[in-house]
């Protein structure tokens, strides 16, 4: 079989509603990406819809029936699944046609692809049984993943009792997947949740089978190497196997941002190099042992394990690079494909936003409300929304999702701190304080700007497909990472691939920096930033944090100060300018680490 040798990208999880049905536009042409599991509500909408398209029987699941987060979230997987093997079907029939869909499969794929290459061999050389039956076993679909971000894990209520941990939003997310007939993976992304880990073991599909074969894999979204070393090991001694890391941009990607401490992708990358066999043998050796303990059976080898990477990502020079340098087994590019209508789901008005926007309509805010920054867009149609309630003196969102409900300020049952409920407590409370006209706006501000993305970042997608949005209002959040300043116009999804393979290059501007020295311009920026807005003295603690993120960067400079000597001959990737331009951040850093001494 030829899986390891299909593509070298995947599309990433974006958003609540951007890539909710992107497997059934993608995975037929071998395309892996991932689906958000946070909206069980609209994965409903989503599967009545194409049941109506696909003439298939829809029968509604209701909260009046037992788990019904889980089981409409396994009903809208199982019909993802089927329609996917529906549309790889199709793709089979056509082997014989010139330029039909089974061409267009392999013309995808990159040009180092063994299985490209044989394809179109057989034409010179093979009958058409042949050429029939060497498709219907080598053409398969993408992988079709979902992803938890494991601190959405609200606890829930029946009836004013709260009901068991297996029943919160995270539980159930899972539970729904793993009841699935997906043969896909599991994304654990926002840190380690012991508990929701835990849980995972209760599900025979993420352990080996007789063959050592597993029929749902793990892929955990880390931000650095102690970080994954931590985390396998956890799993691997309840007799579960990472199957992939997938090491993510602290900030040089869309959505949340888990800012590193200033450890930046390539040295991060290289550490991951480095010690591929250590994590791979010390976390294999606890996961044997656990299947012992558990009385299974253990795989005659060591299973496999990938390392891939994802942030920034936006010239074929850079994607080649990391594949081969880092030995990395797939890239991650997210952003871009916001402009690809035929892989996502962006309505008109945000894709030509998104179409036209530079460096200074993508920013890192705060308007998340779990209090993590939040790659956004300026001027979103949501942010309107919420100003405009602001303006009318009623701020904060009617909470109708209660997907983000984690916070315990004011009340014993969990509310979200972008509600209008949570926002007049706290409005409430500061008018209490004793705070100069600057300190109250900016005490103000911080309250009022939490926006309601639990229903922001699903809306293109009810737009998109003319379903009913009453309930939630047009309002649109959409998190792109800074890189989609870039690219300035809408892709089909054959141009989209051939960019990223090097076939054709979608940017027209010249002044690109590489990735490597966005991440740290980032970097640098969100360091100013956060030493600005600390009240001054600094704690000894800030002043340690501060340092330590300070020395951070300063060592990832000498580390691509000495990468680039050695890789002089990647000019596409690092470029002439690429040494001046690593000396002028690290002249913006060196007065500062002088100062923390």
């Amino acid at each position: 079989m030829y899986r390891t040798n299909l593509h070298t990208f995947h599309i990433p999880v974006m958003g609540i509603g951007y890539t909710i049905d992107t497997p059934i536009k993608v995975a037929p042409w071998g395309i892996s990406s991932v689906i958000s599991l946070v909206d069980d509500l609209l994965m409903e909408k989503m599967r009545a819809w194409y049941s109506k398209k696909w003439d298939l029987p829809f029968h509604p699941i209701t909260d009046k029936m037992d788990d019904p987060r889980a089981k409409r979230i396994t009903a809208y997987l199982n019909l993802v699944d089927e329609l996917v093997a529906k549309k790889v079907e199709e793709i089979k029939q056509s082997a014989l046609q010139i330029g039909g869909a089974c061409a267009r499969y392999m013309e995808l794929l990159p040009e180092t692809s063994l299985m490209k290459q044989s394809y179109f061999q057989l034409f010179q050389h093979s009958n058409a049984l042949e050429i029939k039956k060497w498709v219907d076993e080598h053409i398969e679909a993408g992988s079709i993943d979902v992803n938890i971000m494991t601190k959405l894990d609200k606890e829930n209520y029946h009836k004013g009792e709260k009901l068991p941990s297996l029943f919160n939003d995270g539980h159930a997310a899972l539970r729904g997947f793993a009841q699935s007939t997906l043969r896909g993976a599991i994304v654990l992304s926002a840190g380690m949740n012991p508990r929701l880990y835990s849980y995972l073991d209760q599900f025979e599909d993420f352990f080996p089978d007789a063959d050592g074969i597993l029929k749902k894999k793990i892929i955990l979204k880390v931000s650095d190497f102690r970080s994954a070393l931590i985390q396998g090991k956890f799993l691997a001694k309840k007799g579960l196997w990472v199957s992939e890391y997938r090491v993510e941009s602290g900030l040089n990607c869309g959505g949340h941002a888990f800012a590193s401490q200033g450890e930046l992708m390539g040295p991060i990358l290289e550490l991951f190099k480095t010690n591929r066999h250590q994590l791979e043998e010390e976390v294999n050796k606890l996961f044997v042992e656990a299947l012992i303990t558990k009385q299974l059976k253990v795989p005659e080898k060591i299973l496999s394990m990938k390392i891939t990477a994802q942030g920034g990502v936006g010239t074929a020079e850079e994607h080649q690079y990391l594949l081969e340098n880092y030995e990395l087994d797939s890239i991650g590019w997210g952003s871009p494909f916001l402009l690809v209508p035929e892989a996502t789901n962006v309505d008109k008005k945000t894709l030509d936003m998104l179409s036209e926007a530079t460096e200074k309509d993508l920013y890192l805010s705060t308007i998340s409300p779990f209090g993590v920054p939040f790659n956004s867009l300026r001027s979103n149609t949501k942010d309107i929304e919420k100003e405009h309630n602001i303006r009318m003196g009623t701020p904060g969102a009617t909470c109708t999702k209660k997907f983000a409900q984690l916070n315990k300020e004011f009340t014993e049952r969990a509310i979200c701190t972008a509600s209008r409920q949570y926002q007049k407590l706290k409005l409430e409370e500061l008018a209490t304080k004793s705070l100069s006209d600057e300190e109250r706006h900016k005490a103000y501000r911080r309250i009022v700007e939490k926006s309601c993305i639990c229903v922001g970042l699903g809306t293109s997608a009810l737009i998109n497909h003319d379903l009913d949005t009453t309930s939630e209002g047009e309002g649109v959040s959409v998190c792109p990472g800074p890189n989609l300043a870039y690219f300035s116009k809408r892709l089909s999804l054959k141009t989209m691939i051939d960019h990223i393979y090097g076939r054709t290059n979608v940017i027209s501007r010249t002044d690109r920096k590489s990735m490597f020295i966005n991440e740290l311009k980032i970097n640098v920026d969100y360091l100013h930033q956060q030493m600005n807005d600390a009240p001054q003295p600094w704690s000894a603690k800030q002043s340690e944090y501060f340092t330590v993120y300070t020395n951070q960067l300063l060592e990832g400079i000498a580390y691509y100060q000495q990468l680039f000597q050695q890789s002089k001959n990647r000019l596409q990737v690092f470029k002439s300018t690429f040494l001046e331009e690593l000396q002028i951040l690290e002249k913006e850093l060196t007065p500062i680490s002088v100062t923390l001494v």
